[in-house]
């Protein structure tokens, strides 16, 4: 139990680091549209091992080849739209329509979110693969790491929101830094790993 939940914690890191910056990087976050964003992610890490457990060994080595890069490209996408529109805006001297209502960043809309939620659980995938290969069950595993997904993408909201507070106007590119900074240690841990 306690490796589950170790694991748990280990897989969530990343969807912590989005959350942060996702509640870092919008101008209001609503209880529920926070408390959406947790459950995607959370979600995503419960059915992704499973997927990768109903895959099996057979496939392994042909997910394992790739997943690294998908999960880079998905970030570095994501992290350096958000560079982009960040710079956009500092260059612009016009100020925000009033009528405007406040702006929830795209960061936080659904099609966003789930390619963000799918990215960052593309780790959760190999481990159910491993949970195949060495023939253990994995539905309580799998719920163990989606309810500390939850939980720690709460935390990060809130950890977020504290953040932005501090660094203001330049929390959109953090936010879009870390990202890519997330897709690029991704990236150099299979690779170092000579996958």
């Amino acid at each position: 139990m306690l490796t589950y939940i170790l694991v748990g914690f280990a897989l969530a890191a990343d969807a912590f680091a989005v959350s942060a910056s996702a509640a870092a990087c919008t101008d209001a976050l609503p209880l529920l549209i926070g408390l959406r964003a947790a459950f995607m992610f959370g979600l995503f890490q419960f059915f992704m091992p499973i997927v990768g457990w109903l895959l099996g060994s057979a496939f392994s080595k042909f997910i394992q080849g790739f997943d690294h890069w998908i999960a880079f490209a998905l970030l570095a996408v994501v992290g350096g739209k958000m560079l982009y529109e960040a710079i956009r805006a500092r260059k612009k001297a016009d100020c925000p329509d009033p009528d405007e209502s406040p702006k929830v960043n795209g960061i936080m809309k659904w099609d966003t979110l789930l390619v963000l939620a799918f990215a960052t659980s593309i780790d959760a995938l190999a481990v159910g693969l491993s949970y195949s290969i060495l023939g253990e069950s994995i539905f309580i595993p799998s719920l163990i790491i989606g309810v500390t997904t939850f939980g720690v993408c709460l935390l990060g909201i809130e950890f977020g929101k504290r953040l932005k507070n501090v660094l203001k106007e330049w929390t959109e590119i953090a936010g879009g830094s870390i990202l890519i900074l997330i897709g690029l240690k991704i990236l150099i841990e299979h690779l170092a790993r000579g996958q």
